[in-house]
């Protein structure tokens, strides 16, 4: 018993100093997270953007300079009534579809018996002594442009000039002390930022929209990287301004993206940097002259890029070059790759086209190209832009002959005398028939062949033995010519 009861205290004992020690640290990490003072809170990230803008003091501020234009037009032997909305509405898609909307029936409109309504568009005053800009698209046929102010005023507007290219047209109103818009700088908008639009949708004037920069410089004109905004544009808007939160503009609303002829969440403006160029032009002469170098050009892709040393994709690449112009007179060839002009880097096709309508008529300019693997300057002039009346010659094909076809595919002849000429002495080989590798790059007969890796070509025994020593593991660039276009083909050799 005295052993049983020593066992049961020394337990005892030990279950005590064990409890107390267990104690003894509760209190203790208590005690401790009491005298601790608590972890300050992560800060909490500031929101980068905060509350919805408001317009109202904007809109006071710019709404006075935006005018609502109505044109009319007058009745000519055989023309029936019509205009308005439906026909404006119409207009729109055919802008949009090609021209292969049909035009809706016609339906009169009041005025007198000499007249017809035609069509309701926006502009916006740019100078307080009465110029006015606007779509081509909106005066154009017109015989008669009324602009009508925010106070009701009325004025028989003077059209000075209309660009069909750019969609741009400058009017005059005979008055003074008008208020006007300030002219913005495009090249600082950032995509998301807020702008809003006014102008005469439905004919429901001074109309206030407003959205956000989609995206900037949309290569969706020739000549004109336009701005693409969610600002709701409709037909009436036309020739109406886009207003950044400074009250500049920014651009002039011109186009939609639409399958239903109404806003559609996509709207598009010219710059108004290229706007006023345009509008400088018309105010001194009425017409729009831009520059051209005659050539025709085409994107480098990735892998001609890497054929021809060039590193990564970048620069256009000549695909024709028009007889006597400035770029033949200058030196430029088929299969130059244009990286620069007048130091401007030229990243792709849309481009360069810009650069050279911008270019005074008559100046001297200086293109940087890419030419057997190394960077080549040449001058040349430019001139007045002319539509384009050339003809494409056609290259008979030949029978396919009983010959093996080379790695590529390919089965190739010397050129004659008359296919030497065409390509003015280059040389190079035909294309008498194509199979393989190159029968998937899109080569056929008739094609004629000019350079191989950047090696000009001089006949069919030099071009396949040229074939037979290429890498198989490794893209060869071709320059194809197929009528009066010439542009690099990419094709891999068979292993």
């Amino acid at each position: 018993m005295t052993i049983f009861a020593g066992r049961h205290c020394v337990f005892a004992r030990v279950s005590a100093i064990m409890l107390a020690a267990a104690l003894g640290s509760t209190v203790s990490t208590a005690v401790a997270q009491v005298a601790a003072p608590p972890a300050a809170p992560a800060p909490a990230a500031r929101p980068l953007v905060t509350g919805l803008p408001d317009f109202t003091d904007l809109i006071d501020k710019v709404g006075p300079a935006v005018v609502n234009i109505r044109t009319t037009e007058k009745i000519r032997q055989g023309a029936g009534p019509g205009g308005g909305p439906d026909e404006e509405m119409q207009e729109l898609l055919r802008r949009f579809f090609g021209g292969q909307i049909p035009r809706s029936a016609p339906r009169p409109r009041r005025g007198g018996p000499d007249q017809i309504q035609r069509g309701v568009g926006s502009g916006f005053i740019i100078s307080g002594d009465g110029y006015v800009l606007t779509n081509a698209h909106v005066v154009e046929g017109a015989d008669d442009v009324i602009v009508t102010l925010t106070d009701r005023r009325e004025f028989k507007a003077k059209v000075l000039g209309a660009d069909k290219r750019s969609d741009v047209a400058l009017l005059k109103l005979d008055t003074t002390g008008l208020p006007h818009l300030t002219i913005g700088d495009p090249n600082r908008i950032r995509v998301g930022e807020w702008v809003i639009a006014i102008g005469s949708p439905f004919n429901l004037d001074n109309t206030v929209t407003a959205g956000i920069i989609s995206a900037k410089s949309r290569d969706t004109g020739e000549f004109l990287p336009l701005i693409q905004s969610d600002v709701a544009v409709n037909p009436g808007n036309s020739g109406g301004p886009l207003i950044n939160m400074r009250g500049e503009v920014i651009g002039i609303n011109s186009q939609i993206a639409t399958l239903s002829g109404a806003y559609n969440g996509i709207s598009f403006a010219v710059p108004i940097d290229e706007v006023m160029r345009v509008s400088d032009q018309l105010k001194k002469s009425g017409k729009v002259t831009r520059g051209r170098i005659g050539v025709e050009i085409g994107e480098v892709s990735k892998e001609v890029a890497e054929s021809l040393g060039l590193g990564r994709a970048r620069g256009v690449e000549v695909a024709r070059v028009e007889a006597g112009g400035p770029a033949e007179k200058g030196g430029i060839k088929v299969g130059d790759i244009i990286l620069q002009f007048n130091g401007v880097s030229v990243e792709r096709a849309s481009d360069l086209p810009r650069l050279v309508a911008a270019a005074p008529v008559g100046s001297r300019a200086q293109v940087t190209v890419w030419r057997k693997g190394s960077e080549q300057q040449i001058p040349l002039t430019i001139v007045a832009l002319e539509e384009d009346t050339g003809k494409r010659a056609v290259v008979p094909k030949k029978p396919k002959p009983e010959q093996a076809p080379n790695a590529m595919g390919l089965v190739v002849s010397d050129m004659s005398a008359a296919q030497k000429a065409e390509t003015r002495g280059q040389g190079g080989v035909v294309v008498d028939s194509s199979e393989g590798a190159a029968a998937r790059a899109g080569l056929r007969a008739g094609d004629m062949i000019l350079q191989l890796n950047n090696v000009e070509v001089k006949d069919a025994r030099q071009f396949n033995a040229m074939v037979a020593r290429l890498d198989p593991k490794r893209s060869a660039a071709l320059l194809v010519r197929r009528g009066e276009t010439t542009q690099f083909v990419v094709i891999r050799p068979r292993q």
